[in-house]
């Protein structure tokens, strides 16, 4: 479309559509069966019975679509009995190039005279009351059937109950045909258009005195109206009455014609807010009404006051019959599905797991699981609540109740609000309808007065239609009406029009204020590049474009859950594209009103207040509704007054009650094809604004973005109702699917692998917290989309559940029997214990070779589809069919088993077949083929999701305790005892009886574990335990880890510790059963010290050098150091990286170590925490001024620090050994920062020097500098140790 050949008309076209009589009367087959319905609720086909013009070449019409969404659900027959209240609606028309078209459609009720028409419904409702009376009258043959009624003849009928509203009988009924009158535009106005048509259609059935013939009126508004550029207002002339409409300039909120007013009516604020979170995370939003308008209302006012984002999925506000079929699309969507005023059940949908339903008319709204709160969800409500309040006098001068927003503690009941939101409606009626038209209405509802009408009509006493019923108001009622309207200014928008506005206006802005202090740095976390434009448009999917784990850490806590799955949005990465793009072009203009707001907020903001947690009120209302008000108050343009061109033929004279298909000659002549506009109205200037907000013209490269972003959406074109057609709209959704399971996986992969786990020390990768969970919610909603794609039959919430009960239920049939719970992983419920009880149960022993007792075996858990089935099931805080399939996914996926269990559930091609459709995703072998295969890529990293959501999970796990074969140390005579801690809790002491190395625990989820303590009472003949190391493994997700320890538990022996705190290591889930029990290779100081060897021996450091130490210290607090610069929710286990393998703690045990010759001079008996108890004896005396060199008040306090620190861990650590408490010293000291000052204090001394080799760290001064400096970098953080790391000391 080129820019000067688009028309700046108020509207291109009109159409008329209707009953063809040519055609007859034609069941409309794309609506569905209904001959089980009487022929007066029957739809049936209607078709576009004239448009005007014919084309235009800037904007040709699709008749096919148009009339279609004119009358949605085909043609409707009445007779003078039933209800014949005109309705009005808008629709949108989408092109595939993603342009868009409005339209406004008002349907009246008008006589069918055509005797053919007649006879035909005459016919059908004689079949029809023949098939009710049992089939005994089989056909209608003759004419004289058709010309007497069917059920006078009848006896056997005249008992049955047969409704007279919902019959016809061609002797005494007139018959009544729905014909709709529309407007076509490039520009959505609702209320211009609507008062247009309502009073075009009321002149064909109440003309006034000196009225104009239609195609005067329609000729002027289709050539003689322009449309308003931006910024300005204009009255233009309908039937009656001038007709007013404005539009907002370029720097103001988007042109929105609907009334949100109505909207808060009819949701109330607690459900308007719950949708709204549901838009702006692109779940599956349908609609549900009897009412067009109101559909389209709702639909248009989501995607409105998202602003400045906007919807970038299918959009279908009006659904058509035929294409319900698309309610199954795998895709966000937002549509809107119209039901009978008589059928108010909820459709049967194939997804409801991601899916948020709307009734509309009963006001119920049913959100997603786990739908997150909106930030600051109260304070916004409050706020509307205001602008509600301070509106509604001005308004309608009606009764708003409190129902309106509720507060958290007090829900209204559903059933009231919808009575209370009734009354408000019929309040708005009285406020818009004259007093005998209301009491009108009030009868028209009234059974009693339906049966005496009918009384009435049949004894020929009246004979009126209530429809024509508007045409007989009382002379007096007209005079008030036509004095009312004398006093009423019509050089300015009326009243009502204006208060609506800025209601309008109030409502939007405060939303957007919302969005406005949510993303106000959203800039800073932008990422440019240097590339073109060209460039980076054919790198875009390959780009990271915003730094979103920096933006998330900058948020309030309270943000995150909402914060974290929106930033994943396709609405919120357009807007990041558009930012981009305004660094080669001109911003978009919706971007350029953001960013405005942006400026303005942080203009008045504090520079201290960069952050502001605080919720901050909307302070543009007022500024904004000056600039409505004044367009309201200073019209612009004034329109020409209707009139036939010159030279033209009068049309005939209009028949009363009968709205006639137009001269075509007059609205379709070539010359006035060209658009006919006074440019001395409109500035070049207002063109321009006007083609850059709304007509969206853009430069080359522009296009070409837009077009790459309209072929990856896939809109279903409401003339697609051929086979063809929707087969390929279907394949277009298995495409889609396959690309979008492709990114998530490789987001999940890129994400995981970019934490440097490595570096860090840590074996597991480190995306954690708010946005793995994110990544993990988006890939069950994908799944869940994906089974719920050509579903033939839906079967509760959840298709991916409902396939795998399926499968498991044929898999235990196929075999004969139930499967044995005992042939399980341990079943919970046949552990469950009572709360704080914790039993071991009795390993499996058996008499070997090498001893009286063999080591325990840790026997692999089953890695069957049923099995983790049955663990989700056994899970009692999950109550939902989507809760469980949720459960199962994350478990599948953490146990690193998701492609072979969704491979072994797609197995079964019987199954599939029963379950799904041809076209189905799932019965397409290659694109499920490599939809396995990109599941199958998440097995390289691991993943706790399962672990980290279910928190409250009682978890067994399986303890298996590995002793030593050597010295016959394999049992103790004490009492032994352990406990194990995670990242969520601790066990506390669990008592381990005599001889039992395997046993199994429950307890709530511990989370990933870190931490195991090992002891006895010491008490027996032979208490001395030599433990090589410790395995545990969670039953459910098959996690193992394992608590090395190769040291003795005892007194007596080795440092006389008898109990031993071990750190965890992650296995690999491959792990294999001798791998477990291969040899353990202690750690360079966890073995006992029975022959110190030189530092160039193993036995203490090993072939450890005093460089390998050095780099070693300086790995351990690197990783320390990047620990802390991640955000907290993405850190990893602090306590593995001070006191695991190579972590901080060992290297300052080997640094103690280095040349450590205690072997030779104390045979063996002396340790690191000897040495330290000697120098704090040495130092003493020095330090309490009784003599020697005088020490200044600083090195004093530290002395009694490091003393005091001592003592402490001396007198409540009784039970730990030497090593054990020298480890609780060092961790201490670096907790506290205070171990790098007591280095040089315990350096320099006498005792160093005895105890000391000379080529040592503890002698070298320049080692002890460089140790201190190194420490002294992590003086900046906080180091926070595990309880179980101090044993739980008071220090």
């Amino acid at each position: 479309m080129s820019g000067p050949k688009i028309d700046q008309r108020f509207a291109d076209y009109f159409v008329i559509a209707g009953l063809d009589v040519t055609s007859g009367l034609e069941p409309d087959l794309l609506s569905g069966e209904h001959l089980q319905c009487p022929p007066l609720q029957r739809p049936y086909k209607s078709r576009v019975l004239a448009n005007y013009p014919d084309s235009l070449p800037w904007n040709p019409i699709d008749r096919d679509a148009v009339g279609m969404l004119c009358l949605p659900k085909g043609l409707s027959f009445r007779t003078e009995r039933q209800c014949h209240k005109p309705q009005f609606h808008s629709f949108i028309i989408t092109r595939e190039d993603g342009s868009k078209l409005y339209g406004s459609s008002y349907i009246f009720f008008e006589e069918v005279t055509n005797v053919q028409i007649c006879a035909a419904m005459q016919t059908l409702q004689h079949m029809y009351e023949a098939e009710r009376g049992g089939g005994l009258i089989t056909s209608i043959t003759s004419t004289q059937s058709l010309q007497e009624p069917l059920l006078d003849h009848s006896p056997l009928l005249d008992d049955r109950d047969i409704d007279t509203t919902e019959s016809y009988d061609i002797k005494t009924d007139r018959l009544y045909v729905t014909k709709s009158i529309c407007l076509i535009s490039q520009v959505q106005f609702v209320s211009a258009p609507r008062t247009f048509l309502k009073q075009l259609a009321e002149s064909v059935h109440k003309p006034i005195a000196n009225q104009l013939p239609l195609e005067a009126y329609i000729y002027n508004q289709l050539y003689d109206v322009p449309m308003p550029p931006p910024g300005r207002s204009m009255k233009f002339y309908g039937v009656t009455s001038p007709i007013f409409c404005q539009r907002p300039s370029t720097g103001e909120l988007p042109l929105f014609d609907f009334s949100l007013w109505d909207l808060v009516r009819l949701l109330g604020l607690d459900h308007l807010v719950q949708l709204l979170v549901s838009v702006l995370l692109e779940h599956q939003i349908l609609l549900f009404s009897s009412d067009y308008h109101r559909l389209m209302l709702v639909a248009e006012s989501m995607v409105t006051l998202v602003f400045p984002f906007s919807w970038q999925h299918v959009y279908v506000p009006i659904l058509p019959a035929s294409l319900q079929h698309f309610l199954d699309a795998p895709v966000p969507y937002i549509m809107g599905l119209h039901h009978g005023e008589d059928d108010m059940d909820k459709p049967q949908l194939p997804n409801e797991a991601n899916l948020c339903f709307v009734d509309i008319d009963n006001n119920t709204v049913e959100v997603p699981e786990d739908l997150p709160a909106f930030p600051f969800e109260q304070e916004l409500k409050e706020e509307l609540y205001q602008a509600i309040v301070s509106s509604k006098e001005r308004m309608l001068k009606e009764t708003f109740t409190d129902s309106v927003i509720s507060s958290p503690k007090r829900r209204p009941n559903p059933r009231q609000l919808s009575n209370t939101n009734a009354d408000v409606e019929l309040s708005m009626r009285k406020n818009y309808s004259s007093p005998g038209l209301e009491k009108m209405e009030i009868l028209q509802q009234s059974e009693a007065w339906s049966k005496i009408s009918a009384i009435a009509k049949k004894t020929g006493v009246w004979n009126k239609d209530f429809g024509t019923y508007e045409m007989e108001v009382s002379p007096k009622l007209a005079k008030e009406e036509e004095a009312k309207e004398k006093f009423t200014d019509s050089s300015k928008m009326p009243a009502r029009e204006l208060e609506e506005l800025k209601f309008n206006n109030a409502i939007r802005e405060i939303f957007l204020n919302r969005f406005v202090n949510m993303f106000c740095w959203y800039e800073e976390f932008v990422i440019l590049n240097s590339q073109d434009l060209d460039s980076w448009l054919t790198n875009r999917e390959s780009m990271q474009n915003f730094d979103k784990a920096s933006f998330l850490s900058d948020q309030p806590e309270s943000y995150l859950p909402f914060m974290s799955p929106f930033l994943e949005t396709q609405m919120f990465a357009s807007l990041i594209d558009n930012k981009i793009i305004s660094n080669w072009e001109d911003s978009d203009a919706s971007l350029k009103v953001f960013e405005s707001r942006v400026k303005t907020l942080k203009e008045g903001l504090d520079i201290s207040s960069h952050r502001s947690q605080t919720y901050l009120p909307c302070s543009k209302l007022k500024d904004t509704e000056i600039l409505i008000e004044k367009r309201s108050n200073y019209i612009d343009h004034i329109g020409k007054k209707p009139g036939l061109p010159e030279d033209v033929t009068p049309p005939p004279e209009l028949q009363l009650g009968f709205f006639p298909i137009l001269v075509k000659d007059i609205l379709n002549s070539e010359a006035n094809i060209k658009p006919k506009m006074d440019s001395a109205k409109w500035r070049r200037k207002d063109r321009l604004l006007q083609q850059s907000e709304h007509l969206k013209l853009n430069s080359r490269q522009r296009e070409k973005f837009l077009a790459e972003a309209r072929s990856k959406l896939v809109q279903p074109r409401l003339t697609e109702m051929a086979a063809g057609g929707m087969a390929q709209t279907n394949w277009k959704f298995v495409e889609t699917l396959l690309k979008e399971c492709k990114t998530k996986t490789k987001r999940m992969l890129v994400e995981k692998m970019g934490q440097e786990a490595v570096e860090l020390g840590h074996s597991e990768g480190n995306l954690t917290g708010v946005e793995e969970n994110t990544l993990i919610a988006s890939l069950c909603d994908l799944l869940e989309r994906i089974w719920s794609h050509g579903l033939q039959t839906k079967k509760g919430k959840s298709a991916l559940w409902s396939h795998v009960l399926n499968f498991v239920e044929i898999e235990e049939g196929n075999e004969g029997k139930p499967v044995n719970p005992d042939l399980l992983s341990p079943d919970l419920s046949s552990m469950a214990l009572p709360e704080g009880e914790k039993t071991p149960r009795r390993g499996h022993r058996r008499t070997g070779s090498r001893g009286n007792i063999e080591l325990p075996a840790l026997k692999p858990l089953p890695k069957t589809l049923s099995c983790d089935m049955r663990r989700v099931q056994e899970m009692g805080n999950i109550k939902t069919d989507v809760g469980r399939a949720r459960a199962w996914v994350r478990l599948a996926l953490e146990k690193k088993l998701l492609s072979s269990h969704l491979k072994e559930l797609l197995s079964d091609s019987y199954l599939l077949r029963n379950l799904y459709k041809r076209y189905a995703f799932l019965r397409c072998e290659d694109e499920r083929e490599q939809f396995l295969y990109h599941l199958l890529s998440l097995n390289a990293m691991d993943y706790f999701c399962f672990t980290n959501a279910y928190t409250n999970t009682v978890v067994p796990y399986r303890v298996l305790i590995y002793p030593s074969l050597k010295f016959g140390c394999t049992t103790t005579s004490a009492n032994p005892w352990i406990t194990f801690a995670g990242h969520m809790g601790e066990t506390g002491i669990i008592e381990i009886p005599k001889g039992v190395l395997e046993f199994c625990v429950e307890h709530k989820n511990l989370g990933v574990l870190t931490t195991l303590r090992i002891g006895h009472d010491n008490s027996g003949i032979t208490p001395k335990w030599l433990i090589e190391y410790v395995l545990i493994r969670n039953e459910i997700s098959g996690h193992t880890y394992k608590f090395v320890c190769g040291r003795w538990l005892g007194k007596g022996v080795e440092d006389g510790s008898i109990e031993r705190l071990l750190v965890a290591e992650l296995l690999s889930q491959n792990s294999q059963a001798g791998e477990l029990l291969s040899a353990v290779t202690s750690p360079p100081r966890a073995t006992s010290p029975v022959s110190v060897r030189s530092p160039a021996e193993p036995g203490t450091t090993g072939n450890l050098t005093i460089p390998d130490i050095q780099e070693m210290l300086g790995h351990a607090v690197n990783g320390l150091i990047k620990h802390f610069y991640r955000s907290e929710k993405e850190r990893g286990n602090l306590t593995y990286l001070l006191c695991g393998d190579k972590g901080l703690v060992q290297c300052i045990e080997l640094i103690f170590l280095y040349g450590f010759r205690s072997s030779r001079l104390f045979r063996n008996k002396f340790y690191t925490w000897d040495y330290l108890e000697r120098v704090r004896s040495h130092l003493e005396p020095s330090m309490s001024r009784e003599g020697g060199r005088r020490r200044t008040e600083a090195e004093v306090a530290l002395f009694w620090a490091l003393s005091s620190l001592l003592s402490k861990i001396n007198e409540d650590a009784e039970s730990v050994g030497k090593d054990g408490k020298f480890q609780i010293f060092v961790c201490v000291g670096i907790r506290d920062h205070t171990l790098q000052s007591w280095l040089p204090m315990i350096a320099r001394n006498v005792i160093t020097a005895q105890m000391y080799e000379e080529k040592s760290f503890m002698r070298d001064n320049d080692l002890i500098t460089f140790i201190t400096h190194i420490l002294d970098t992590l003086n900046d953080f906080n180091i926070v140790l595990e309880p179980s790391l101090v044993r739980g000391l008071d220090i």
